[in-house]
């Protein structure tokens, strides 16, 4: 029987009564079927990619800057605490956490807005549609089915990584409601239905929460470290601020390097300790017997408490202002945009300009011709697509 970590909740996913995978495998004798989608991200071409995308700093600026490999990790780890304290199965929250990225382009959301640009009139990008392109169609590791082949409460918590994409009535959400549902999600959903109106499992909404614990304290780090703000402005923050006055009160003298990474370890524990005590109580009002009362409670599970999420959206706008929209990342940035829609241009008029592979199964179709380009962008890691623009154009920018 599969090696299996003590679950405890009723509410809990249970991996022995999965609804298992688009394309019917036999179960391992050693790991549940929940690991199984965790080690096959861990293995894919994908995921190692992330080792060179950006998370907010290009690679050039530095060792020490959160790629968006670092960043899945973080979350991932937060995502394992959270389902440890609330009695949930720890490899299906580790699994959505590993997994929610790997649709990113490269230069982080400078990537996005350039294809969503580029494919405008085909339906634009989405990140959350293309990580479910990755794991259903573009890896090609095995013999029998393209992609990962992951298991149906994987894929739930990939695509609702923010929610319902539908309405009770069928309509779609706030999110999508201008543009409608993703082509790559309303395909694949036709053949593998993932029950867009409903919210994910718990542990996939605690891969959710833990992706913006994660960023909100990493870029916290990382902000410090370019200097693009201090942590004299940091303390203006009334979670930040609490926090700091407590570390220096208890070590005056302590340089700031360490303050910094005092206050980044006691922010997360309490956003994480927060998100607990407000878990449990939701769910002891709603007493859910089953995985499946919790997808059709009509809200969610997991969250901050009201005080709590005051305080981690000043966080999120500070660092709006303070670091995303800063000039210096803004400059880059925006030249990171401009590589990626010049080789765009340049596949979609010369296709003699792709690799072997990607040229002999380019479609005739205007709009899969364009997603098929721009799932070839989208994986690129920065490097790769600085050495590209480099080949086929005579300036590239250097990106400082």
């Amino acid at each position: 029987m599969p090696d299996r970590r003590k679950v405890t909740a009723l509410y809990a996913a249970d991996p022995a009564r999965s609804r298992g995978r688009l394309h019917p495998e036999p179960r391992s004798l050693t790991r549940s079927v929940f690991r199984r989608d965790c080690d096959r991200v861990i293995h894919a071409t994908a995921f190692r990619r992330l080792a060179h995308k950006t998370q907010v700093f290009v690679y050039q600026e530095g060792d020490h800057y959160r790629t968006r490999l670092t960043h899945t990790l973080e979350v991932m780890q937060v995502a394992r605490s959270l389902a440890r304290a609330l009695g949930l199965d720890e490899d299906l929250a580790e699994g959505c956490a590993l997994a929610h990225d790997l649709g990113h382009p490269p230069f982080g959301h400078a990537g996005e807005r350039a294809l969503d640009r580029c494919l405008e009139g085909f339906g634009g990008f989405d990140h959350n549609a293309q990580t479910l392109a990755v794991v259903t169609r573009l890896e090609k590791r095995y013999a029998a089915f393209d992609g990962l082949n992951l298991t149906w409460e994987t894929l739930e918590g990939l695509v609702k990584h923010n929610g319902p994409l539908l309405d009770a009535r069928g309509r779609p959400t706030a999110l999508y409601a201008a543009k409608g549902i993703p082509s790559e999600i309303a395909d694949y959903n036709r053949m593998h239905d993932l029950a867009l109106d409903t919210y994910p499992s718990v542990e996939a909404q605690v891969g959710a929460i833990a992706d913006d614990i994660a960023y909100d304290s990493h870029d916290i780090d990382d902000g410090l470290r370019a200097e693009l703000f201090t942590l004299d402005e940091l303390a203006e923050l009334l979670l930040a601020g609490d926090i700091l006055a407590e570390v220096r009160f208890a070590y005056p003298d302590l340089e700031p390097a360490r303050q910094t990474s005092e206050l980044i370890r006691r922010m997360i524990t309490r956003m994480i300790e927060d998100v607990v005590g407000v878990t449990r109580r939701r769910l002891a009002e709603l007493k859910p017997d089953c995985a499946e009362a919790v997808r059709r409670a009509g809200a969610p599970m997991v969250g901050f408490s009201r005080p709590m999420a005051a305080a981690e959206g000043a966080v999120k706008k500070f660092l709006f202002d303070r670091m995303y929209r800063h000039k210096r990342v803004m400059h880059i940035m925006g030249e990171a945009e401009g590589v990626l829609r010049d080789l765009f241009a340049r596949y979609a008029a010369d296709a003699t300009a792709l690799p072997a592979e990607w040229r002999q199964t380019l479609p005739a179709d205007a709009r899969a011709r364009a997603r098929h380009i721009a799932d070839f962008i989208a994986g690129m890691t920065d490097r790769y697509a600085l050495s590209e623009h480099r080949r086929l154009f005579d300036v590239t920018p250097l990106l400082r």
